[in-house]
């Protein structure tokens, strides 16, 4: 019970907000129609067992004309029934989208905010599959919600309609054993229910083993879709590491863990089909056997017998929801339990920036940016580089530089804002804008106007300025391809993709621009021509680079040293020298 308390209380959490949302007045309207529509088929299904007493026994007694109203009563209840079931499903349909697009818009607002998804990422697999979450498992959610929801609703409904007409039935057919009547009031009623404990208890103990093993499925069908696309989009480098071999056997590797999981799914539905199917088919007879004896001893008619084995089986299948719907509610909790978790992750990602020790990254007035008392930790809490009294004066060109692993990008992270682990203070100009281009910059599937421009929009700049930034850092060849959709992080060389990243530098404009070793892929003479190109264009523009090339000092007035100091590193600024214009 606790469990199935805790999972009502995180499935009000995830579906209550959209009924209360900005598209409430819809989203209570059609829910609203679902549920009417569904009381309505449930007393559409009252009437049609009348109906079956009605019509039986005048088949029982040869009455054409009551046969032949019966059979056009019939027709208006189950046109009556089709016109209901057309416009369930289809409001139902209506529903489920408009919130799939309410949940989506929010999950998508919750994990690409304030480098949300960045953060969730340094957290774990609690966070892991993001993509799964987003695409699958809300579309599953808002599914079966609705569907296991209305099903049970339907059933609740049915039970009250159909267990008083069971317990008249029950008077009117009493229990008849070895000849003799038993006065047992609502027998059939009591039976039903038995049956149903039986059933479901039987269910639970068969099939609990259900949840985890879809849960795992999931995870590990997502987990083979990543390393796939992972396999996509580094073709090159594994091609000329001849890693063919190796990739096949981990993916094979992965997806070894989907075929296993699934023969233990097989194997515990095998079992819970086997039980669930006897358990169904048992019940039709059921009613006969419990009712037949009063039918042949003259007691009642066969309408009676008929809307009697109707009403045992309406009776029985609400209460035994639990046992026909086991295999989708297992799926269900397994949705539910993946939706928890990335709900969870968002949350603890956003208090992740909040919550202290961290670093605050303020503005101020002024044109510097300067880092006080700041120490930037690993995840796992150990120091890794420590600043105190650092400035980046406006309009500098500052070189960082140090040994690998020192921290010199996270130190860059921690200044953008995306970097939680740690402690200090980064004073920021009010209202400067910053921009980070690291060694391999990312670019958008799209037209390459698109990729360049981003993260603004293609029509933010005009074509004529885009092609002449194209040519100014080296890809005149690109100039006529702007309007051309194409996966641009696949298709062009590391160090085209380094001139591009500059020349969505130039287009933007930052007041500063963050270069982590974003031209090491070129070689020192066209880096110099680049970096020539930012001084001459973006002459307001602070630029800190990374980079391990002596050749770059030339470019830069001011240096900073990340070097080692026990268990940490720290930046140290080294004497102001003049740089090549």
């Amino acid at each position: 019970m606790n469990k199935i308390g805790s999972t009502l209380k995180i499935v009000w959490r995830i579906a209550i907000p959209y009924f209360r949302s900005e598209d409430k007045r819809a989203g209570r309207w059609l829910l609203g129609a679902v549920i009417a529509i569904e009381l309505s088929l449930v007393a559409n299904d009252v009437l049609l067992n009348q109906w079956r007493n009605r019509f039986y026994n005048a088949l029982q007694e040869k009455d054409w004309e009551g046969f032949v109203r019966e059979m056009l009563v019939f027709c208006g209840l189950a046109a009556i029934a089709v016109l209901l079931s057309v416009y369930q499903l289809y409001l139902n349909q209506w529903l489920q989208v408009r919130w799939r697009r309410w949940m989506t818009t929010k999950y998508l607002d919750g994990w690409l905010s304030s480098a949300n998804h960045y953060r969730m990422q340094l957290q774990g697999e609690g966070a892991d599959n993001p993509d799964q979450r987003l695409a699958d498992d809300v579309k599953l959610f808002v599914a079966q919600t609705l569907g296991i929801g209305v099903g049970l609703l339907s059933s609740i409904v049915s039970l009250a309609s159909f267990v008083v007409i069971l317990w008249g039935l029950s008077e009117a057919a009493p229990l008849q054993l070895f000849g003799a009547d038993f006065s047992l009031p609502g027998y059939l009623v009591w039976a039903s229910l038995v049956y149903a404990i039986f059933g479901t208890a039987l269910t639970q103990w068969i099939g609990s083993p259900l949840v985890s093993l879809n849960f795992l499925q999931q995870h590990y069908e997502a987990d083979y879709r990543f390393d796939l696309v992972r396999v996509r989009e580094n073709t090159e480098q594994i091609a000329l590491l001849k890693g063919e071999g190796a990739e096949r056997e981990r993916l094979l590797g992965r997806f070894r863990l989907i075929v296993e999981n699934w023969y233990a799914i097989m194997n515990r539905t095998k079992r819970l089909t086997a039980f669930t199917s006897s358990y169904a088919q048992a019940a039709v007879i059921i009613p006969f056997i419990l009712v037949t004896p009063a039918y042949f001893a003259n007691k009642i008619l066969l309408g009676a017998l008929m809307q009697t084995a109707e009403a045992f089986g309406k009776v029985q299948d609400a209460l035994s929801f639990f046992v026909s719907a086991y295999r989708s509610l297992a799926e269900w909790r397994a949705v539910i339990d993946r939706l928890d978790g990335f709900e969870t992750s968002i949350k603890d990602a956003a208090d992740l920036a909040t919550r202290p020790p961290k670093i605050d990254v303020v503005t101020a007035d002024g044109n510097a940016i300067d880092l006080a008392k700041l120490l930037v930790k690993l995840p796992n809490g150990a120091p890794m580089v420590a600043v105190d009294g650092l400035r980046i004066a406006g309009n500098e060109h500052v070189l960082v530089t140090g040994p690998s692993g020192a921290g010199k990008s996270t130190l860059f992270r921690a200044i953008a804002g995306i970097w939680p682990f740690g402690e200090g203070v980064i004073v920021v100009p009010a209202k400067a804008t910053l921009m980070m281009l690291p060694q391999r910059p990312y670019f958008p599937i799209g037209t390459l106007k698109a990729a360049i421009v981003y993260p603004a929009s293609p029509d933010a700049f005009s074509s004529a300025l885009v092609e002449q930034t194209l040519i100014a850092v080296g890809l005149p060849q690109f100039a006529s391809r702007l309007e051309e959709a194409a996966h641009w992080n696949r298709m062009l060389s590391l160090g085209e993709q380094q001139r591009l990243g500059i020349a969505r530098a130039l287009l933007h404009e930052p007041q500063y621009l963050f270069l982590d070793e974003a031209t090491a892929s070129l070689d020192e003479a066209s880096e110099a021509v680049l970096y020539r190109l930012l001084a001459e264009k973006l002459k307001t523009t602070t630029i800190v680079s990374i980079g391990h090339r002596s050749t770059l000092e030339a470019f830069h007035k001011g240096h900073i040293v990340l070097t080692r100091e026990g268990d940490r590193f720290a930046a140290r600024e080294r004497q102001k020298k003049d740089a090549v214009s």
